[in-house]
């Protein structure tokens, strides 16, 4: 059984001490555990700290967003450049927030793909339907849309280091409504149908499509034992070592049922 990704995006969450604090407990409490691959996504501020801390575990690290090109006039802005000097191993590319609020669109978010392929990150794409889309019916048009712009030209080769995280708009942050876990295994399946159309069958079988959209202790088993499910981004219910812990255990405690059966 291949392993089940859980990861988290801190956002503009944790000083330095803080960050340390959290990955050293979450090491000590995943040390044993080979089921799962754990990945957490801190604030730009917090990245080198922490990779100093996980480059002897399995944990993989993240950042929250990258620009394009590896350097210029973009006051504010990271590079490529500057992440692959401190080790990162993924980039979030497409939050709802980066496009809600910084005016990211689908055509950046291609350009940030390739851009995280050539230096050789794992582009997690994110893609998610605003609550008036899902209301209007429009969610298949909106996340074929999305993904379809976010691999323009990503080769096959390519498509292998990629991850696709669907995150309705409407289920993120403190407010959101979680996703029933039949409608994000109903747009699982749409998701892996739409790369599909544009790969073939062994390549779309080996990209994982993630859930994110307020996970918790709750809902973590029946998002997992949906079709095409294949990892949890999970916010807030991650965001204390213990209670992140506590999802893997009820995960590891669901799977452990079903081999009985």
């Amino acid at each position: 059984m291949k392993k089940l990704l859980l990861g988290t995006n801190w956002k503009m969450h944790k000083t330095e001490e803080e960050a340390l604090s959290y990955t050293s407990s979450l090491i000590e409490l995943t040390k044993e555990l080979k089921e799962f691959q754990i990945f957490i996504i801190p604030p730009y501020t917090d990245l080198k700290a922490v990779k100093k801390l996980v480059k002897n575990s399995e944990i993989l690290l993240g950042a929250q967003n990258m620009h394009w090109e590896e350097e210029g006039a973009f006051t504010g802005e990271i590079s490529p450049k500057m992440l692959k000097e401190i080790g990162i191993d993924i980039i979030e590319i497409g939050h709802s927030e980066r496009r809600q609020y910084y005016n990211e669109t689908d055509y950046t978010v291609n350009k940030k793909v390739l851009s995280a392929l050539k230096y050789g990150f794992i582009p997690l794409i994110c893609v998610g339907e605003k609550i008036e889309e899902k209301e209007y019916g429009v969610t298949s048009e909106v996340i074929a849309r999305q993904i379809k712009i976010a691999l323009h030209n990503v080769s096959e080769e390519d498509a292998k280091k990629v991850w696709i995280a669907y995150e309705p708009v409407w289920a993120i942050g403190e407010n959101g409504i979680p996703a029933s876990p039949d409608y994000a295994g109903r747009v699982h399946t749409l998701i892996y149908n739409v790369l599909r159309e544009m790969y073939n069958d062994e390549i779309v079988k080996g990209i994982p499509i993630l859930y994110g959209g307020s996970v918790n202790h709750d809902n973590a088993v029946p998002l997992y034992h949906q079709p095409h499910i294949d990892g949890l981004f999970i916010g807030r219910s991650a965001w204390d070592a213990k209670s992140f812990r506590k999802i893997m255990d009820l995960i590891l405690e669901s799977r452990s049922k079903e081999n009985k059966e």
